[in-house]
Order: structure tokens, then C-alpha cells, then sequence
């Protein structure tokens, strides 16, 4: 921090009519006062430093209670007449009512951050107090400690807010209170910056001028009581809700006198006096101003444990007296004893604004845990500052278990990021502003110099500032991420891909900015690795000299993919495929298009090239099949786009692949099984699909024969018919009519046990009668108890 000097801070007085509270109101003081008890004098006597006067103290008093201790629950006798002064009434210089309904419906939309805002008022008081005494030291002369007391009276609903800041003057009451939205703190501010010599960053916390006024959120009348300590004079600022109006008068009650400061005093409106209980205010206080630079102390009821005597009962008595030579025992029992006192409530400092360097690894999981609820420690943490253009610093957490559980990525409602301005807690309410949702699980803390104090969601998705900060916490999240993957133990990355794999892959299909950062990250099951999940880093790795491509197939288990017909060439060929298992996989890396310059691509559709085409040999096998496929194609007619020699195959007689450009098997299932999926789209997806035979199979080469010698026999033809079928099951695809296909297989069935052990029989005569339907005209719907012949 540089320093100023005192001509500087001289010059920056006289520029801004005085260092002015930070949202308009100055902040709020709290004088001294001295205990004094007379020895076996049960009643104590509160003295103030500023008059000879004294009150009277009811109920017990801790014994051990300091003695310098200031106390506001209590009234004075004064031996000096308190005659009020009179009051001057003046206009605001803008519509209260205006004002109230910005408040109410755009600034403000939680009554509870008044107390956010009021105390960060007495901060920025306390700041510009400790600022300019550094060159005018005359004005700390009285001694009193920099710290914020806030008392409650729960009984009449009352709130006290003091502070030891700077004050204000009648004129800078007119001026800062009486003027809508005029910031004391924003002019400082200025003042600062146009000073020549002005390069301290006084880490003043208001500069939009309204958060005094979110004190008529929750309150019917509020009164300001402040001293300056360019005044001789306190000043009382009281203004009601809805009113116009408001009044100025001298203090002249020695009870009421301040050494320096301000005191606001809140009347809470009858729906609103449950703000007005200990317990509330210490639980805002800990949410909102826990990072508050100075001490914050509340006003809360305590106890101690103490022993007393308890009186015998007269049966007891009676017993002891017969007993004389027993010996005679006092009998007490433990007992609470309340008393009230000021407890620190803002006991936890910042780790974000210390270096990174003098923070330890338990102290950032300690922080962690605290801040979070959290019982296990994370996975990795990131503690960075980000300056230039935009300013702020943050704390960033990778958790060890995803708390909705591996499933639940869409949820947006996380609060998981917590934004604070100046150390003031704002929200942790957001919607993918701060993070795009498939990083919905970081948790972290962002502290921005450059946002206002009263963020809405509608200011954060315009703010280009916001937008900036976005992209630098995402790159941070990045690397962290990457730590992970890159660490000597692997089992950290295995849980968090277990947990927050199907993050990652939905960022490939919401963020295409960032596929750079995403692709290294993911992990997929392999034709080669069916136990262990590997990286595109080590797929690229273990490609052959010659290969283009990164193959994959998409099905719905590792059993499944390991089966399918279309590895059976690749498999041959030792190229290795990856095995999309998960609902996400096959829409993610068809987002990601390309890795390391190698295209992905799908074995199962048409047009798969392996790099080992024979051009002579392929016009030799369409040469000798060419018409068999036209045969096969006239028979299946619409249901197939075209029959072709399928250079994929090596065991399996046929295959069905689907078309360049429509669904695969397995997406069409995850389409079919869509809750309100649009089923009208299925047909044309999937309309192209290609029935690729394997000539080098027996039944295919049965069937070229067939086609020779009897292009019409009826079992040739319902043979090709139950090769269709069979290939849609074991290409993953789901037949049309599942009972028409099990007719066809007990068929096949009976006349292979029939020739090898009988006749075929009557049985035969009724399946030809009732079962088959020859599939060139439109099939009828059969009832499954008809599909073998019998009702």
C-alpha cells in the first residue's frame, strides 16, 4: 500500500467535504463505560466515560467480568437536565416512495441482507477513520478500539448497530442521508484518484449509495445518533418509512454522548421483530460479514456452571441428629448462572487474502470443511489472484464424492460457488454465471474489488466484468482438474472420474470453446482395456503406423461392444476401439469430432474404411455376388437402403450398419426410450440403414447358389427373410415384431430336428398355413400365442 502524504490527505479533506459513510450513513460508535461494585453489593454501577452519571445494573453479574467493558442495555441517571433541542424538518431530495420500491423490488430482494449492508457501512466508517489517521493522528486521541457492537432487544424490536468510525457532521447528515443514492465513500474514492499522490487501495466497500436505506426494509423508523470528530456537537438523524421527511437535532443527553462514531438504532416493523433476536443476528453476521476486517461483536446471553447449597429435607435432618458420631456434610448441587456479555462473532480471518505460499494444505482442507459442511477432504484446491483488466481472488475445491449423487449433473441450484465483494458475502445463489453448469461441482470462494455490493442475477449475466471473471475460473478449474490427472496417484483421477466423468462429457457437447481442455480429460473402456479406463492420450499412443482414425462403438455394456459383430475385422487387425458404454458417450465425441488431428469414427456405420482396400479383389467379389445382393435387396425391399460386400466381417454371415449420417443402434434405443421423446423423427433416422454381407461365410455362399439355380424357392427366400432378422438383433438394433421373429426361429428349429430324427409332419403344414406371411406384401399383426401355430 503506498502512503500518502499530509499535504495529500489535506487536499482530499477539502475536496470531499469530509470522508462520508459508505452507503450514505456514517457508521455507528460505541462509547466506554466502567463497571464499579462495592464489595458484597450484589448490584453494580455502569459509569460512563463522557458523563459523572450512573445506572443501576438488576441480576447477577459474571464475577470475573472485565471491568472496561462498554455496555448499552442500560439507562442513566445524569445529574445534567436532558433538554431536548429543537428539531429542523427537512425534504428529501428524491421520492421516498420511489426509493422503496427500488429497493424492495430491484436491489433487494432478501429483507435479511440490511444488516449486510448496514454493517458494511460501519466498516467502510472504520477504514476511512484508521485511513486518515495515519496523517492526522489528533483524530484516534480518545483511545476508543476500531470494532462494530450490535445489541438487540428482542421484547420491543430493537436493533443497536455502533461503530468507533469516523462520524458525520450536521452538514454531511444533510448532505449524505437527506440525498438519495449519494455515497460518501464513492466521492473518498474519487478524491483518492485524483490525488496526485494516490495510489493506496483504502479497500472501501460502498460506492453505490442505497444501503442505508435497506434499514427501512425491515424497519418503521430508524435514528441515526453521530459524532464527528471535526465536530464539538453530536447530531440524532431520524426518518420514518414511507415518509418524506426527516429530522436533525443536537444530542444533548450526557448519557447519549459519543466519544466518536455512530449509532444507528432500528424500530423493526411488527412482521419484522423476529430479526430482532440474538440468535438471528449472530447467524447473519457469521453468513454475511464473517470476513469483515474488523471485530465484530454482538450482544449475546451466556452462562456459567457454579455450586450451591441445597437445603435438607426434614426426614434427613432428623436422621443425622440421631446419628451423632456421623459426620455432618454440606449439600449443594451445580447450577447455570446467565448473565449477558459481548462474544466475537466474525472469528475466522480471509485465507484468500494471504499468499499461497504461507498457507498450508491442512489449513486450506480445514477452510474447506468449515465453509462447506464438508467431512472428507478434497481432491485438489486451487488459491490464485487474478489482476489486470479485472481483479479478484479466489479459493477453488475439487470434492471427493459428488453430493447429488453421479447422476444428478443438470442441477444448477448447487450453491457451491460463493461470491463475495470486499469480503462481503453477496449470494451463493447462482445459475451457471460464475461456472457453466457441467462444472456445477467445484466449490470455491471468488472475492471481487470490481462488482457492487447489491448483485442481482440480471447484473451478473450483463456484467462484462463477470463474463471475464467466468473464463478465468473455468482455465483455473482446468488445471486443477489436470493436476489430478497428472498426479503419481491414479486412484485420485479414478474417483473423480467416477464421480464427475459425465460432467466432463457434457461439457464436450455445452462448451465447444474449451475441447481442447475437455478431450485430455476423459476416459473410456477399450477393445484392449475392458477393465481399466484409458485416455485419447494413450489410444494415440498405441495407434498403428498406418492409422487414421480413433474407431469406436457405442453400445449399452462392455459385454455388449466386446461381441458385436463389427469388431471382428478390427480385432484381426489388432486395432484397438473404444467402447462407449455410458447414454452421453456417443453425443460427446461426436461433438468432439476430432482429437490430435484424428477423426473419430464409428464401426458401426457405412463406408468404414480400414486402410487395406484391394481394388482387384473387390471387383472379382461384386463380380460374383454383385447379383445376389440385388436378389437380397428385392426381397427386404424398404426395409434396407442397399445390400453391399461388407469388408468388416470375418465369422458372422451378415451385418447391419446404419447410414453415414443417421443413428446408430444405439442411439435410436436411447431415442425409443426417451420419456417424451418425439417418436416421429425415428423413421427418417433410420430409414438408411445397409445390410452388408460376408462372402467368405457358408450360408451367404449357400445362398449364391440358391440365387443361381432357384431365385424363387420359398425357404431361400425365408431364409434371407430370418438373416435379416437375426442381423438386427445382433447389430443391436430392436425387431419390429419380436414374435414373428420367434415363429421363424421354431420353424428353423423343428425342420432341423425333424430331419435329423423324424418327419416334419402335420406340424409343418400348419406353420406354412398359419405362421408364415411372405413378407413382399404388408405384413398383419399376429397375436404372440399364434406365432407357433397353436392357440
Amino acid at each position: 500500500m503506498h502512503r500518502l502524504s499530509k499535504r495529500s490527505v489535506t487536499a482530499i479533506l477539502r475536496s470531499t467535504t469530509a470522508a462520508r459513510y459508505r452507503d450514505v450513513a456514517a457508521p455507528i460508535s460505541s462509547s466506554h463505560f466502567f463497571y464499579d461494585s462495592a464489595d458484597g453489593d450484589s448490584k453494580g454501577r455502569w459509569y460512563s466515560s463522557l458523563t459523572s452519571g450512573r445506572c443501576n445494573v438488576n441480576g447477577s453479574i459474571k464475577p470475573f467480568k472485565s471491568t472496561n467493558e462498554p455496555f448499552l442495555g442500560c439507562r442513566y441517571e445524569s445529574t445534567a437536565a436532558a433538554s431536548d433541542s429543537p428539531s429542523e424538518k427537512f425534504e428529501y431530495q428524491a421520492e421516498v416512495s420511489r426509493l422503496m420500491d427500488l429497493i424492495v423490488n430491484s436491489l433487494y430482494s432478501n429483507k435479511e441482507v440490511f444488516l449486510r449492508e448496514l454493517i458494511s457501512n460501519a466498516s467502510d466508517a472504520l477504514d476511512k477513520l484508521r485511513f486518515l489517521g495515519v496523517t492526522q493522528p489528533e483524530i484516534l486521541k480518545d483511545g476508543v478500539d476500531l470494532d462494530i457492537r450490535i445489541q438487540t432487544d428482542k421484547d420491543n424490536g430493537v436493533i443497536t448497530i455502533t461503530d468507533s468510525g469516523i462520524g458525520m457532521t450536521r452538514q454531511e447528515l444533510v448532505d449524505c442521508l437527506g440525498t438519495i443514492a449519494q455515497s460518501g465513500t464513492a466521492k473518498f474514492l474519487k478524491a483518492l484518484k485524483d490525488s496526485k499522490d494516490a495510489g493506496a487501495d483504502s479497500n472501501l466497500i460502498g460506492q453505490f449509495g442505497v444501503g442505508f436505506y435497506s434499514a427501512f426494509l425491515v424497519s418503521e423508523q430508524v435514528e441515526v445518533s453521530t459524532k464527528s470528530p471535526k465536530s464539538d456537537k453530536q447530531y440524532v438523524w431520524v426518518g420514518e418509512a414511507n415518509s418524506s421527511t426527516y429530522t436533525i437535532r443536537e444530542e444533548t443527553d450526557p448519557a447519549k454522548l459519543l466519544p466518536r462514531g455512530t449509532r444507528l438504532t432500528l424500530y423493526l416493523k411488527r412482521d419484522d421483530k423476529g430479526f430482532a433476536h440474538p440468535e438471528r443476528i449472530e447467524k447473519l453476521v457469521k453468513n454475511y460479514s464473517q470476513f469483515v476486517s474488523f471485530p465484530i461483536y454482538t450482544w449475546q446471553e451466556k452462562g456459567y456452571t457454579k455450586e450451591v447449597e441445597v437445603d435438607k429435607d426434614p426426614a434427613e435432618a432428623k436422621n443425622d441428629g440421631e446419628d451423632a458420631t456421623a459426620e455432618k456434610k454440606k449439600k449443594t448441587k451445580k447450577i447455570v448462572e446467565k448473565y449477558w456479555d459481548w462474544e466475537l462473532t466474525n472469528e475466522t480471518q480471509p485465507i484468500w487474502l494471504r499468499s499461497p505460499k504461507e498457507v498450508s494444505k491442512e489449513e486450506y482442507n480445514e477452510f474447506y470443511k468449515k465453509t462447506f459442511n464438508e467431512y472428507l477432504e478434497p481432491l485438489a484446491s486451487s488459491h490464485f489472484t487474478t489482476e489486470g483488466e479485472v481483479e479478484f481472488r479466489s479459493i477453488l475445491y475439487v470434492p471427493s464424492v459428488s453430493p447429488m449423487g453421479k447422476d444428478d449433473i443438470v442441477n444448477p441450484k448447487t450453491k457451491n460457488i460463493r461470491l463475495y465483494v470486499k469480503r462481503v458475502f453477496i449470494s451463493d445463489d447462482f445459475d451457471g454465471e460464475l461456472f457453466p453448469r457441467y462444472l456445477s461441482f467445484i466449490k470455491g470462494i471468488v472475492d471481487s474489488n470490481d462488482l457492487p455490493l447489491n448483485v442481482s442475477r440480471e447484473i451478473l449475466q450483463e456484467s462484462r466484468i463477470v463474463r471475464i471473471m467466468r473464463k478465468r475460473l473455468v482455465r483455473k478449474a482446468f488445471e486443477m482438474i489436470q493436476g489430478i490427472s497428472l498426479s503419481e496417484n491414479k486412484d485420485d483421477y479414478d474417483k473423480f472420474w467416477e464421480n464427475y466423468g459425465k460432467h466432463l462429457k457434457l461439457g464436450c457437447i455445452e462448451d465447444r470453446e474449451n475441447h481442447k481442455r475437455l478431450a485430455p480429460l476423459l476416459r473410456f473402456f477399450s477393445s484392449q482395456s475392458d477393465e481399466f479406463t484409458i485416455s485419447l492420450d494413450e489410444y494415440v499412443e498405441n495407434m498403428k503406423p498406418d492409422q487414421k482414425d480413433i474407431y469406436y462403438i457405442a453400445s449399452d455394456s462392455v459385454t455388449s461392444a466386446k461381441n458385436t459383430p463389427f469388431l471382428e475385422k478390427l480385432l484381426e487387425k489388432d486395432l484397438e476401439v473404444l467402447f462407449l458404454v455410458d447414454p452421453i458417450d456417443e453425443v460427446a465425441i461426436q461433438n468432439l469430432k476430432s482429437y490430435k488431428e484424428k477423426n473419430f469414427v464409428d464401426i458401426s456405420k457405412e463406408d468404414l474404411d480400414l486402410g487395406d482396400k484391394n481394388e482387384d479383389k473387390e471387383k472379382e467379389i461384386k463380380q460374383e455376388f454383385g447379383q445376389t445382393c440385388d436378389w437380397i435387396k428385392k426381397r427386404l425391399g424398404d426395409k434396407v437402403a442397399s445390400v453391399q460386400i461388407s469388408n468388416r466381417l470375418s465369422s458372422s454371415p451378415c451385418v447391419l450398419v446404419s447410414g453415414k449420417f443417421g443413428w446408430s443402434a444405439n442411439m435410436e434405443r436411447l431415442m425409443k426410450a426417451q420419456t417424451v421423446g418425439d417418436t416421429s423423427n425415428l423413421d427418417f433416422m433410420r430409414s438408411r440403414r445397409v445390410f452388408e454381407i460376408n462372402p467368405e461365410h457358408p450360408i451367404i455362399r449357400t445362398l449364391n447358389e440358391a440365387y443361381r439355380s432357384t431365385p424363387d424357392d420359398e425357404e431361400a427366400l425365408r431364409a434371407i427373410d430370418l438373416l435379416y432378422d437375426a442381423a438386427l438383433v445382433s447389430s443391436g438394433f430392436t425387431p419390429e415384431n419380436p414374435a414373428q421373429l420367434g415363429g421363424k426361429i421354431y420353424e428353423m428349429m423343428n425342420m432341423a430336428l425333424a430331419g435329423k430324427y423324424g418327419t416334419v409332419g402335420g406340424y409343418q403344414q400348419q406353420v406354412n398355413q398359419q405362421s408364415y406371411i411372405p413378407e413382399t406384401v404388408e405384413a398383419e399383426v399376429v397375436e404372440p400365442a399364434e406365432a407357433g401355430g397353436q392357440k
